[in-house]
């Protein structure tokens, strides 16, 4: 499965886990180096799973808030730990 943006290749694997509608990569699988960190809002201080949520930057556009990674997921969402998720504009398939 591969995470895409712009023709670019943002995270390619075959491990992936899907989790309330989401698919997830491990985090090795993920091009890093075109991510950058967004910072926190309320709404993701209130997250009880530690959302932090990545800008997506590729051929020198931003798209912000196109990724996130639960730093402290709960029972419920462990099987994402050390997973990055992508919406908007990254296409997943």
């Amino acid at each position: 499965m591969k995470a895409t943006l712009d023709e670019h290749v943002i995270a390619d694997s075959d491990d992936t886990v899907a989790v309330r509608g989401y698919d997830y990569f491990p985090l090795a699988a993920v091009r890093t180096d075109r991510l950058e960190k967004s910072p926190k809002t309320a709404k993701d201080l209130e997250c009880p799973h530690g959302v932090q949520f990545y800008d997506v930057v590729v051929g020198g556009k931003r798209h912000a808030r196109n990724a996130w990674i639960y730093e402290a997921p709960q029972p419920a969402m462990k099987a994402v730990a050390d997973r990055v998720g992508f919406w908007e504009d990254v296409k997943v398939g």
